[in-house]
């Protein structure tokens, strides 16, 4: 069965104190490169926290880390083309509420300054904010899409998990997957090869990652996986020591797969696709009866 997914934003970088609004638009502008001059994931996250809204809008994909920084800090997308999303694109994304929101703005706040704003502007503004920000430490969190996965495969009591990745370069929906699973089972989901740019003290370079590495990386304590699953690893999949095996990117590798496949039933094995366009060819996965995630699914 395919399923839509979408990214998701670790819980601790979710803002529970609102802050005083200095803007009425965030300083960063989608696709005007001489705005991106934020150095520091604090820095970047503050200037979300001064503003009412924030310019978004569908990149090479309608699915945006973007989209959940701004909601995690207490500010409102201006989602421009939210309107013509696909239905089953962003599924689980509060889209009810982001065609609110940018309607808000053209009635309320567009061609405004702070000191025009009413306060009939402000509350109507809070309410929304507070619909959204309930929302997203719901339903958006990198831990309720992780139990999200899991419920999808009916398989929301397994107790362990292997998560297989081709190569461990940043994909936003492999780690941000990962992160959630890793935070509630713990050593209990192993990802293999380790991702290193997941966990904390790691020698790696996040300046050079996209987006500098905000919001996704250098988070986990290295003590949630154990190193010595690594040398276990072929012993424990011919056992089934594993309940369910996930392919983190199926377009970036699907290493042991058809050995794996031969032990494990097909409904234990899921595959998620991060990819900005939906052009891959799922159905021979689908049809073996594996669990197909999709991130951009039309």
């Amino acid at each position: 069965m395919a399923f839509p997914i979408t990214f998701s934003i670790p819980e601790e970088k979710i803002d529970v104190f609102p802050h005083p609004k200095t803007r009425i638009l965030s300083l960063l502008i989608p696709g005007d490169t001489s705005t991106y001059v934020y150095q520091t994931e604090e820095s970047y996250y503050r200037q979300y926290k001064e503003s009412y809204f924030a310019i978004t809008t569908k990149k090479a994909g309608w699915d945006c880390l973007r989209h959940y920084e701004i909601l995690a800090n207490g500010c409102i997308p201006y989602f421009v083309d939210i309107d013509q999303c696909p239905a089953n694109t962003m599924a689980l994304a509060p889209k009810e509420l982001l065609v609110r929101a940018k309607r808000l703005y053209h009635q309320a706040f567009e061609h405004k300054t702070i000191d025009d704003l009413s306060a009939e502007d402000v509350a109507e503004y809070q309410v929304l904010c507070d619909e959204l920000r309930e929302y997203t430490r719901q339903r958006l969190t990198t831990t309720s899409m992780a139990k999200y996965l899991m419920s999808s495969m009916r398989a929301p009591h397994a107790k362990t998990i292997l998560y297989l990745s081709g190569e461990t370069t940043p994909d936003y929906l492999r780690c941000l997957t990962l992160h959630g699973l890793k935070t509630i089972y713990g050593a209990n989901c192993h990802d293999y090869p380790r991702i290193p740019h997941l966990y904390k003290h790691a020698s790696v370079d996040y300046s050079q990652f996209y987006g500098k590495g905000f919001t996704y990386t250098n988070l986990l304590d290295p003590h949630l996986r154990n190193d010595e699953r690594d040398n276990t690893l072929y012993q424990d999949i011919q056992s089934n020591y594993y309940d369910i095996v996930l392919y983190g990117s199926f377009h970036r590798g699907i290493p042991l797969y058809d050995w794996i496949r031969t032990i494990y039933e097909p409904h234990r094995i899921g595959l998620l696709c991060g990819e900005d366009a939906h052009t891959c060819h799922c159905g021979e996965f689908l049809s073996r009866g594996h669990f197909v995630f999709v991130r951009e699914l039309v």
